[in-house]
């Protein structure tokens, strides 16, 4: 049964054949069944349609003894190309040896000749199959690590204001500028936008403007055609076709050189590019992200960045919090790096002292979010227990912890949340008095000042309660406590229960 109703007309199959009777009924089969078919008569008109073609094609199909190469290089052309690219040899010279040799240099299958047409096709299908989970793989595996990133944002009152603008303007095709500190978390929420956006199973492809070659960027951003200058031996799209109908992040937009300013205007106002050595202009359909942390407004007055250009990007402006002013992410921050890099490192590692959690909340981080990502990477290396301790981070995080009362005081410029800080002094607090009293609830209280009722409420409140009954949760107080002395201590009144 023919399968043409089956096949998208955008599937292009490329026949290699030097016999013409062949390769002609091979033409005729496939356009039968629903497929866009490119034809070459030998291994060198083959090796040029995969190198010159717009887009590597799905599925080769290739003649293994021709009069002008074999097909094991027009299997290593297409590889080359695009690593997705399935291809099916055929030969009247069917040896062990040579397909062991073709599987183990990527093939996808040999076929001996005289072949059965019709099984033929149903193996250029599932040819089609394997590759189309192996993208959808790729995909899910792309959305769980765009998730991940989404996830590490933070959870503060500031960046809850920042998830919110992300998911209004997800779906629009406005340009956006995301601002802020190096490291503070700029690609990440370009991340966050396209994933939240209906283009989210399309490329997202990331730039840094700032560390390519002048010479080189153009090219990277627009492409070139073969020949356009010295080196360039075949077409390249460049990274705003290559990204079509997804996203583009240029990461440092402030570092372009003039000249490319003027050029990425006229991109992003006719929504077309011209590679370098073309004689026309090819249309685009990508949504354009910039991020930069330099000041662009002093940039534009001082004529480093074109005005012009500066009003295209900034339509919707991001500006990202340093997290030194958003202290109440850094515990949950840290939480999430510590339980990835243990996962990654096969540690089992699962908690932090308080020392070390005060260290971290009170330390300023120059280098924001990444710096705090670098230092659980290496403590979780260094952890000689299943607790990371002030003594697994860098030295200058000692000198922090001393000062990090005063710090959880501080008012951020952006604002905080009250409740969220409180609980977090709290569940400091509780812990600490536990930890030095051995898990003895009452006499945890006691340098409270609270009752055993209150304690109890106050670390189920939190979390805190070990509802496994490894603090007590069946009732009991903890180590080493008695109900009796919990009576003592109830009955000598509570300066919270008045």
């Amino acid at each position: 049964m023919a399968l043409a109703s089956l096949v998208p007309p955008s599937i292009k199959v490329l026949i290699v054949e030097d016999e013409p009777g062949l390769r002609q009924m091979l033409e005729i089969l496939f356009r039968r069944e629903g497929y866009t078919v490119v034809s070459a008569p030998g291994c060198r008109a083959a090796l040029e349609a995969i190198n010159q073609h717009p887009q590597p094609f799905p599925v080769v199909l290739t003649d293994l003894a021709m009069p002008d190469g074999s097909g094991m290089e027009v299997l290593a052309a297409a590889k080359a190309r695009n690593r997705a690219t399935e291809v099916i040899l055929i030969t009247a010279h069917s040896t062990v040896e040579n397909a062991i040799g073709a599987m183990r240099n990527g093939a996808y299958d040999f076929v001996a000749k005289p072949f059965d047409a019709a099984e033929l096709a149903v193996l250029v299908g599932k040819a089609l199959e394997k590759q189309a989970l192996a993208v959808e793989n790729q995909s899910l595996r792309a959305r769980v690590s765009e998730l991940k990133d989404t996830e590490v944002l933070g959870r503060s009152g500031a960046m809850r204001g920042v998830l919110d603008l992300v998911r209004r303007i997800a779906n629009m095709r406005t340009t956006v500028l995301i601002t802020g500190e190096s490291g503070s978390g700029k690609e990440r929420v370009a991340r966050a936008i396209h994933d939240a956006s209906d283009r989210r199973d399309k490329p997202f492809l990331v730039v840094n403007c700032g560390a390519l070659p002048e010479a080189l960027m153009e090219s990277e951003l627009f492409g070139h055609e073969k020949g356009a200058f010295t080196g360039a031996t075949s077409k390249h799209l460049g990274l705003f076709r290559e990204a079509s109908g997804g996203s583009v992040l240029l990461d440092e937009v402030g570092e372009l050189p003039g000249n490319l300013q003027v050029k990425l205007l006229r991109v992003l106002q006719e929504r077309s590019v011209r590679a370098v050595g073309a004689t026309q202009e090819t249309p685009i359909d990508v949504r354009v992200l910039a991020a930069t942390n330099r000041d662009v407004e002093a940039d534009v007055s001082n004529g480093k960045f074109r005005q012009d250009l500066y009003y295209r990007l900034n339509v919707i402006r991001i500006a990202l919090p340093p997290l030194r002013d958003r202290r109440e992410d850094i515990p949950v921050l840290a939480e999430r790096f510590m339980r990835r890099f243990a996962d990654e490192m096969g540690k089992e590692v699962n908690g932090f002292t308080p020392d070390a959690i005060r260290g971290l909340q009170a330390y300023a981080y120059p280098g924001n979010v990444r710096e705090l990502e670098n230092m659980l990477e290496r403590a979780v290396a260094l952890a000689g227990s299943r607790v990371i301790g002030l003594g697994d981070f860098p030295q200058e995080l000692s000198g922090a912890a001393g000062a990090a009362g005063g710090a959880l005081l501080d008012l951020p410029e952006a604002g905080c949340n009250l409740d969220e800080v409180i609980n977090e002094v709290e569940r400091r607090l509780l812990t600490e008095s536990l930890e030095r009293t051995g898990g003895v609830r009452t006499a945890a209280a006691k340098l409270l000042g609270i009752s055993f009722r209150s304690m109890r409420y106050r670390l189920a409140k939190l979390g805190l309660d070990g509802s496994d009954g490894s603090e007590g949760g069946d009732g009991s107080d903890g180590p080493g406590e008695s109900r009796e002395s919990r009576r003592r201590y109830e009955s000598s009144g509570d300066p919270e229960d008045g």
